[in-house]
């Protein structure tokens, strides 16, 4: 099939889960009952997007308050106590963050539960998206190491850990979620790409990065304004990708100043094209996100592109996200009718 669906990775959480419209809300209840909470909630992002007609799912990350800091809680030699701030994404946005404070080593399964409730409510194929290891090391303060590089391949180990244990729960793709690589670009060549070859190494399921330019809050969408006509950061990295053996690559299309000839350089990999704005409460109708398949075609085979979002859409309200949801599906239908 041409066109296949997913998202990028969240959807909203309920209300009755945690706090809406806002990033690392607090949840609304604890022990068991939260628990309970988390369960629905998946349970519910499952159904939407089944509603939807999208085709690859996920689980909304609605049992994370954050995607890093969700992958974090489970991992020895973090304070989560004594957090400090710090800069985020070359001090785009400052944030409170745990730090690393000793060896790092898993506790035990991090995202088994909600991988298993999603896997056990679908028989569509499933995506779970994992933090990568240069944006990790960019939203958590070092205590401990004393080097990026050296941090970043400790959180690939674990990364890789959980990544099988994913695979072994019936995920049929690894997301990892690497925003830092179109801000640290010189890195990326340097070891951000090792690192996350090292976060994927042994995997057989179909794995991808995600690289954009971040959820739709204000210090995401006032950077944008900086950025100048033109949007050349993905030329730098994406040499890089292409030579790596991660097979799709996640990148920011729709509303973007992204130059999309810039994707002819990812030969032989499988674009999930962002043809969904979410730094935007306008709903797209069916024929903007076909307009936006139609224009990556030109640089694309149209066998190598799936239908997505341009991030999560965790901050987004609920009807919205949804209604996006709707267009999403309705969009990669009729762009198979016209441009199969």
């Amino acid at each position: 099939m041409l066109f296949p669906t997913t998202i990028a990775g969240s959807l909203p959480k309920p209300e009755w889960l945690a706090e809406p419209n806002t990033l690392w809300a607090p949840w609304k209840s604890k022990g068991d009952e939260l628990a309970r909470a988390k369960r629905d909630a998946t349970i519910l992002a499952v159904k939407l997007q089944e509603d939807a007609g999208i085709d690859i799912l996920t689980e909304g990350e609605q049992a994370r308050q954050h995607f890093v800091h969700g992958f974090l809680e489970k991992v020895e030699g973090i304070d989560f106590a004594h957090r400090v701030e710090m800069g985020i994404r070359k001090d785009r946005y400052k944030a409170m963050v745990p730090q690393v404070v000793a060896p790092l080593r898993l506790k035990g399964r991090v995202h088994a539960d909600e991988a298993r409730v999603a896997r056990t409510h679908t028989t569509r194929k499933l995506k779970f998206t994992l933090p990568g290891p240069m944006t990790i090391v960019d939203t958590v303060a070092d205590g401990h190491y004393g080097d990026r590089v050296k941090m970043a391949f400790a959180f690939a180990e674990l990364l890789n850990e959980e990544a099988k244990a994913l695979q072994a729960d019936g995920v049929d793709m690894i997301q990892f979620d690497e925003p830092a690589f179109n801000v640290f670009m010189d890195e990326v060549s340097d070891w951000g790409i090792k690192a996350l070859e090292r976060a994927a190494q042994g995997l057989t399921c179909a794995t991808a990065v995600h690289i954009c330019y971040g959820y739709g809050i204000k210090a995401n969408t006032d950077w944008k304004q900086t950025l100048g006509a033109e949007w050349r950061q993905y030329e730098d990295i994406f040499p890089a990708i292409a030579n790596s053996p991660i097979q799709q690559v996640a990148i920011e299309c729709r509303n973007s100043k992204v130059p999309l000839e810039l994707l002819s350089l990812l030969k032989g990999k499988v674009v999930q094209a962002g043809v969904i704005d979410v730094a935007s409460d306008t709903v797209e109708t069916a024929e903007d996100v076909v307009k936006v398949i139609e224009q990556v075609s030109k640089f694309v085979p149209k066998s190598n592109i799936v239908a997505t979002t341009n991030c999560g859409m965790a901050p987004m309200r609920r009807d919205i996200a949804e209604a996006k949801l709707m267009a999403l599906g309705a969009g990669a239908k009729l762009a198979r009718e016209r441009l199969g």
